[in-house]
C-alpha cells in the first residue's frame, strides 16, 4: 500500500513539475504549437469538419428586412468595388503570342509561416515592380494574429487562416506607392492578354491536396500566374507553398476547374503611370459592374451544366456575384442551395470542401442583410468550429457579433466583436463597430 501511495505522490509530483517547466517561456514558445498540433488531430479524428452539414433554418419568404440601398456601402469585411475609370477602354483586337513567359520574376515561398499564401504572393506581385519590402512587412498589417505580446510574430501568424482579397488590396493601395484592380469574372482569355503586355496576375483558387494531419481536403490558395504555352495547354504559375513551386505548369482544365472556386476572381499590380493601358487591356472587366454581371452570367451557366462539388461551387459563385450586385434576395437563394448541394457531396477525394468559409464571405452578407440573423449565427458557429483547432477567423466572428446585436443579445455581439479585433487587431470594420456601439476593443 505504502508503495503504491508512493508511486502516485511521486506520479504527481513529476506531472507538476513537467507543467512548471512546459510553462517556462522558452520551453512553451518552443513546444506549445505542437501541443497544439496534437489536440488538433485529436479532435480533427473525433470530430471531422467534413461530416458536419450547415442547414438554413430560416425561410427567405418569412423574411421582410430590407436591402441596403445601391448607394450604401455597409462598414463590413468582404467583398466591396474597386473604383475603375468613368469610361471602359475597349480592346483592340491584336493577335497573341502563342507563348509567354515573363522574366524577373523573384521567387517567394510561404515557408517558415503559417498560411502565408497571400503576403507570398503579394509580395512576389509588388517585387516585380521594384518594391522592396518583404513578406513579413505584409503580413504585419493584413495578418498579424493573436494580439498576445507573449507570443513570437511567427506563433501569433498561425491564427490567421486566410487572408481576404480585400485586405491585399487595402495593403496595396494604403502601404505602397502601386495600384491594384480586383475582379471577378475572369477568363483565360484576359489572363493571357493582361500576361502578354507585361502584367503578371494573382487569382485565388482551389484544390485538394493533404494537409498537415495528413487527410485530403479542400484548400484556397493564392497563385502568381507569370506566363502561358498554348503548345503545352498550360499557364506557368509560381506556387509559394509546393516544394519547387517556382516557374510551374498549370494545365488549363485543371487551372479552370480551380479557379472556379472563387468566381474566377484575378488582381493586377501595377505602378500608377500604366493605369490607362491596365484599363485598356481589361475591356470590358474596366467597369466592376459589368465584371461582376459577367461573373453571375458564368455562374448562371454553370449552375446549369455542372454538378456534384463543380455544382456547389456554381451555385457558391451565383450568390456571391449577387451580394456583389447588391441583390441580396437572391444571393440568399442561391447559397440556400449551394449548402444543399453541400450536403449531398460524398466524402471522397472529391469530399465537401469544409473550408469555403474560411474564404469567402458571401453568405453572411446575404442573410444579414435580408433578416435571417439565426442562419448567419448558426453558419459562422459552425465555420468557427470547423477551423478545428481554435475558432479565430475574424470575419466570422464579425458577423456573428452583427447578428447577435441585430437580436439584442448585446453582451454575446460584444464579446464576439472584440475578439474579431483580438486575432486581427487591424480589422477596420470591426473596431469602427466597436467605437459606434461605444465599446474599447
Amino acid at each position: 500500500m505504502r508503495k503504491r501511495n508512493y508511486i502516485l505522490v511521486s506520479f504527481a509530483v513529476a506531472l507538476l513539475l513537467a507543467i512548471g517547466v512546459y510553462y517556462l517561456p522558452p520551453v512553451h514558445s518552443r513546444l506549445a504549437w505542437r501541443m497544439d498540433e496534437l489536440r488538433t488531430r485529436i479532435k480533427y479524428a473525433l470530430n471531422p469538419p467534413e461530416e458536419v452539414v450547415f442547414v438554413p433554418t430560416q425561410h427567405i419568404e418569412s423574411t421582410g428586412t430590407p436591402s441596403p440601398p445601391p448607394s450604401q456601402k455597409p462598414t463590413s469585411p468582404g467583398p466591396t468595388p474597386t473604383l475603375a475609370p468613368t469610361s471602359s477602354p475597349t480592346v483592340t483586337p491584336t493577335p497573341l503570342p502563342a507563348s509567354v513567359i515573363l522574366k524577373d520574376i523573384t521567387y517567394i515561398d510561404e515557408h517558415g509561416r503559417w498560411n502565408y499564401c497571400g503576403p507570398a504572393n503579394l509580395a512576389m506581385a509588388l517585387t516585380y515592380w521594384g518594391w522592396k519590402g518583404t513578406r513579413d512587412d505584409i503580413a504585419t498589417v493584413i495578418k498579424p494574429g493573436e494580439n498576445n505580446p507573449d507570443l513570437d510574430f511567427i506563433t501569433r501568424g498561425k491564427t490567421d487562416k486566410n487572408v481576404m482579397p480585400y485586405e491585399l488590396t487595402g495593403f496595396v493601395e494604403d502601404h505602397t506607392d502601386y495600384h491594384v484592380v480586383l475582379r471577378y469574372g475572369g477568363e483565360m482569355a484576359l489572363l493571357q492578354r493582361l500576361i502578354a503586355a507585361g502584367f503578371p496576375v494573382i487569382v485565388e483558387k482551389g484544390y485538394y491536396t493533404k494537409d498537415y494531419t495528413g487527410k485530403l481536403g479542400w484548400l484556397g490558395h493564392y497563385v502568381f500566374v507569370t506566363g502561358y504555352d498554348d503548345g503545352q495547354a498550360a499557364f506557368i504559375v509560381q506556387d509559394a507553398w509546393l516544394q519547387p513551386g517556382k516557374n510551374l505548369s498549370s494545365p488549363y482544365d485543371v487551372f479552370y476547374t480551380g479557379w472556379r472556386s472563387f468566381d474566377y476572381l484575378l488582381m493586377v499590380v501595377y505602378p500608377p503611370e500604366r493605369e490607362t493601358e491596365v484599363f485598356s487591356l481589361l475591356g470590358s472587366w474596366a467597369d466592376t459592374s459589368w465584371a461582376d454581371q459577367h461573373a453571375l452570367d458564368i455562374a448562371n451557366f454553370e449552375t446549369q451544366t455542372l454538378d456534384s462539388v463543380d455544382g456547389f461551387f456554381a451555385w457558391f459563385n451565383k450568390g456571391t456575384s449577387h451580394v456583389r450586385l447588391q441583390q441580396y434576395m437572391d444571393a440568399a437563394m442561391a447559397f440556400d442551395q449551394a449548402f444543399a448541394i453541400y450536403a449531398q457531396l460524398g466524402s471522397d477525394d472529391r469530399q465537401r470542401p469544409y473550408r469555403m468559409m474560411w474564404y469567402q464571405t458571401g453568405p453572411y452578407w446575404a442573410y444579414f442583410y435580408t433578416g435571417r440573423y439565426q442562419d448567419v449565427i448558426g453558419l459562422a458557429e459552425q465555420t468557427l468550429n470547423d477551423t478545428v483547432d481554435k475558432p479565430t477567423i475574424e470575419e466570422s466572428l464579425y458577423w456573428r457579433a452583427m447578428a447577435e446585436y441585430a437580436i439584442g443579445e448585446y453582451d454575446a455581439a460584444f464579446s464576439d466583436m472584440r475578439s474579431a479585433v483580438y486575432y486581427n487587431i487591424n480589422m477596420q470594420a470591426a473596431i469602427v463597430k466597436l467605437q459606434e456601439w461605444g465599446l474599447s476593443p
